[in-house]
C-alpha cells in the first residue's frame, strides 16, 4: 500500500474514532488488513502533524491539526455572508435557504467542521438540511451559523 493511501486511512480513523495511543492506531490498521509497524505509524503521526487534544474524561486523543478547521471556518463564514437567505428549525432539523448553486458547497463545509450538534447534512441547489442529534442541537447549530453572519466591527 502506498504511503498516501495509508495516511488517508489514518486521517479517516482519527476523524471517526477516539485514538489515544499509536498502538491503538496500529491495531486499527491491522484490523483493516494493513500491515504496519509502530515506526511507520510514528512517522505517519509526525507527517500528518497529528496533535493530542483532551477528552471530556480527562485523557488525551489524537486529532487532526486545527489549522484546517480555521480555513474551513473562514470559507464557511464567507459563503454564509454571500449566500444565506434564511433558516428554520423543526424538531431535530435545521433548514438553510441559500442563493442558487450554493447548497452543496455549504453542506460540505458544515460537514467538514464536524459540529457536535450535527448528525448529517444534505445539500441541493439552494437548500441545506442539517439533521441534528436533538431538537435542542438543531437550535444550537442554527444559532452558531447565524452568529457567523454578524459583521465584525
Amino acid at each position: 500500500m502506498k504511503k498516501q493511501e495509508r495516511q488517508r486511512i489514518v486521517r479517516k480513523i482519527i476523524q471517526d474514532n477516539e485514538v489515544y495511543r499509536q498502538e491503538d492506531l496500529v491495531e486499527r490498521l491491522l484490523e483493516l488488513g494493513i500491515e504496519v509497524t509502530q515506526a511507520t505509524v510514528s512517522r505517519d503521526v509526525k507527517e500528518l502533524q497529528l496533535i493530542k487534544v483532551p477528552t471530556k474524561q480527562g485523557s488525551y486523543r489524537y486529532s487532526l491539526p486545527t489549522a484546517k478547521n480555521d480555513n474551513i471556518e473562514k470559507k464557511l463564514k464567507k459563503l454564509l455572508s454571500d449566500a444565506y437567505l434564511g433558516s428554520k428549525t423543526h424538531r431535530d432539523m435545521c433548514m438553510l435557504k441559500v442563493s442558487p448553486g450554493n447548497g452543496p458547497v455549504l453542506a460540505s463545509l458544515i460537514s467538514q467542521m464536524k459540529y457536535t450538534e450535527v448528525f448529517s447534512t444534505l445539500g441541493d441547489d439552494d437548500t441545506v438540511m442539517l439533521f441534528a442529534y436533538s431538537d435542542e442541537a438543531a437550535k444550537q447549530i442554527e444559532e452558531k451559523l447565524l452568529l457567523m453572519l454578524q459583521v465584525d466591527d
